[in-house]
């Protein structure tokens, strides 16, 4: 509990405080300025700004001070690592809270996931909230390995860290008054919603923020950005691994909207996390941008806070948690000190925590693969035309191409002069024998296959190849590891990354699983991927249906934009 007869007596300068950073450029959240002075520090809070003493001082002669930063919206899972690991990535460049929504694990596992995301963040030196996943499928164009309900969500909503409701990928559910989407919404009605609605205008963004949806990440274009502005909503500019928003978005950040404004990492790999950074990498491309730099700091920490009622945190002010970062100039932006709850938990990029991960054999044993048909992975022809998946460079949106396609005994066949694969997706999670395939054309790719169980939103089993023997090898070998991603080429398997908690998160290291990410892109692009495309975070998203224009899943191929099933040949009569 927060002693407040000691803040006021520290703050006035009538009690010692526990630890004063003395000497700093101070940033003030609320004033956009850089003030010198001392910061006092008693019990994990702030007591005041100004000239103070205390049981331990730390000179800071030269240094600035910001508030700790705030990752809007998150995926634990998509960095592959444990919470803890995660912790340990993330803490040292300098974000102390993150809001995560661990709907990829729900998928897999329903409640126990997001049961083990609450446990394992519990006494984490990060800040760690929730938001309840509101698409457990994230539609019904798929299986996953769970189904959830308002009725099963409710026992968390009252959980002091949960915020409120996750990104409400079911747009059309929402729009068309779907009766399960509309109890989830009234069941966060007191609470946050966050949103997710890509290419969504007019009318249709209208009811969709009519429904209380105050947020969204999905936005491509300053025009898109501004739409949901208009509408009420905020907008988290995202900055991910896949999907790269952030310097497209700039120009719809001006005096008036900034403050609605807030950053996102989304989903971010961890070689990514070492090389380039997290919220701080942010917040130097915007600064490099020409953001001014007030605004961009504002976005990185009190924007979020006050987005999600967090009254304690986004700020170096009296009565705020003493989450701080300590940076030698404002270029690098890579902290030498960060400080949560008043606690040195990082310096120099190196974390000074220990701990451990704690998923049990519920979370870690999720592959029930059925036995494969292999005949089900043709695709009959009864015309040469097919719909086939158009990559678009750095983006997770598709293009919905139309394309005469080789075939042979009446099934259509890959053809990596034409750039065109395979792709596969296995239902994985209870024996389904469900096998989806579809065709894709630009990844270039031009022998072997890639698989993964990243596989947004179901986590299902996606393998791409150039021939059904390789795609067969990667994977069986998925099945063998208890999930994780695998390269195969001529019958071989090349190498492989375990992921054996819930098919997701590694239960190594950061720079172990770094590492072994990296082996197995290198393997990838020497057969051939395309350099503009980052392999495994590429292939996760051809899965995820509710992302245009076309996408696969267990069930078959997917058209983003109407929400249904379309096979992959063209009949002649279509027009």
């Amino acid at each position: 509990m927060k002693n407040i007869n000691k803040l006021i007596g520290v703050a006035k300068g009538a009690v010692q405080a526990d630890l004063v950073l003395k000497n700093a450029q101070v940033f003030n959240v609320f004033t956009g300025e850089f003030i010198k002075g001392d910061v006092a520090i008693v019990d994990g809070y702030i007591a005041g700004i100004g000239e103070y003493t205390g049981g331990n001082e730390i000179d800071l002669t030269g240094k600035y001070l910001t508030p700790g930063f705030i990752d809007g919206h998150v995926h634990i899972e998509s960095s592959m690592l444990s919470p803890i690991e995660f912790a340990r990535a993330v803490l040292p460049t300098g974000t102390t809270t993150i809001i995560a929504d661990p709907h990829e694990i729900a998928n897999v596992a329903g409640l126990d996931g997001i049961d083990y995301i609450l446990d394992a963040t519990e006494d984490l030196p990060l800040s760690v909230y929730v938001m309840l996943p509101s698409c457990v499928p994230a539609s019904n164009l798929e299986n996953s390995g769970a189904e959830l309900f308002a009725a099963d969500l409710e026992k968390f909503i009252n959980h002091p860290r949960v915020l409120g409701l996750g990104e409400m990928m079911n747009y059309p559910g929402v729009i068309y008054r779907d009766s399960k989407v509309i109890e989830k919404l009234i069941l966060a009605k007191n609470k946050k919603i966050d949103g997710h609605a890509p290419g969504v205008s007019g009318n249709d963004l209208m009811a969709y923020a009519a429904a209380g949806i105050k947020s969204d990440h999905e936005c491509v274009t300053p025009e898109e950005a501004l739409d949901r502005l208009r509408a009420g909503m905020h907008v988290m500019i995202r900055e991910g691994s896949a999907a790269k928003n952030l310097l497209n978005l700039l120009p719809a950040i001006n005096k008036y909207t900034s403050q609605f404004c807030l950053f996102a990492a989304d989903d971010r790999h961890p070689a990514d996390l070492i090389a380039e950074g997290h919220i701080n990498n942010m917040v130097r491309l915007a600064v490099e941008a020409g953001v001014d730099l007030p605004t961009v700091l504002q976005m990185s920490t009190i924007n979020a806070a006050s987005y999600f009622n967090l009254d304690e945190i986004g700020a170096i002010a009296p009565n705020y948690k003493a989450d701080i970062l300590v940076f030698d100039d404002l270029k690098s932006w890579q902290p030498t000190l960060v400080l949560k709850n008043g606690v040195v938990v990082a310096r120099d990029n190196t974390t000074l925590f220990e701990g451990k991960d704690i998923a049990s054999k519920k979370i870690k044993e999720t592959m029930h693969l059925a036995e494969i048909d292999q005949t089900k992975l043709r695709i009959p022809a009864p015309t040469k035309r097919a719909r086939v998946i158009g990559l678009v460079p750095h983006q997770i949106v598709t293009k919905a191409l139309e394309m005469e396609v080789d075939r042979e005994d009446g099934f259509f066949i890959t053809n990596v002069k034409q750039d065109i694969l395979k792709l596969v997706v296995f239902e994985r999670h209870n024996c389904l024998g469900n096998i989806g395939v579809g065709l894709v054309h630009g990844f270039g790719l031009n022998r072997g296959a890639i698989a993964s169980t990243v596989a947004h939103d179901s986590h299902n089993l996606i393998v791409i190849g150039t021939n059904d023997a390789d795609i067969l090898v990667a994977a069986k070998e998925l099945e063998r590891i208890q999930g994780g991603i695998a390269v195969a080429f001529d019958g071989k398997v090349l190498d492989s990354l375990a992921l054996p908690i819930g098919g997701l998160m590694s239960d190594q290291d950061v720079h172990t699983v770094a590492k072994q990410v990296e082996k197995l892109k290198e393997l990838a692009y020497s057969l051939g991927i395309r350099d503009c495309y980052d392999p495994f975070l590429t292939l996760a998203f051809l899965s995820l249906p509710v992302i245009p224009e076309l996408k696969l899943t267990d069930l078959g191929l997917v058209d983003g934009n109407a929400f249904k099933l379309v096979p992959v040949a063209i009949e002649s009569t279509e027009k």
